[in-house]
């Protein structure tokens, strides 16, 4: 039983899941949305938001925080990405559109994007 367990595992490992998290992450913030199947976007959009709140706050400790996950130039884009666009806003920096499934397998298909 998975008492208190928080997220899903998406069938593999942490370590695998967190190298998933911040690839797309990396990918979405390249490109302002991504398209990927609906359980990995709910995954992903508590993790991008966290990282947007922190960019908010210009500070050498959230840099070095953000620097954790991603390289030199996402941490660039992270930052003035939060502090332009959502200077004013207090959260809900993304959002989930739902698609039709998937041809191949049936897997339910939804595009994670940033909010203008």
């Amino acid at each position: 039983m998975r008492h208190q367990k928080k997220g899903k595992t998406l069938a593999r490992k942490r370590n695998q899941r967190r190298a998933l998290l911040k690839s797309m992450a990396v990918a979405l913030f390249a490109h302002n949305q991504i398209t990927t199947t609906k359980a990995k976007a709910k995954e992903l959009q508590p993790f991008v938001e966290r990282m947007i709140t922190k960019g908010k706050a210009d500070s050498l400790a959230s840099r070095r925080y953000l620097a954790r996950y991603f390289g030199a130039t996402t941490v660039k884009r992270i930052m003035t990405i939060s502090q332009e666009k959502f200077a004013n806003r207090k959260g809900g920096y993304s959002r989930i559109i739902k698609l039709a499934p998937r041809g191949r397998d049936g897997a339910e298909v939804a595009v994670l994007e940033l909010v203008d």
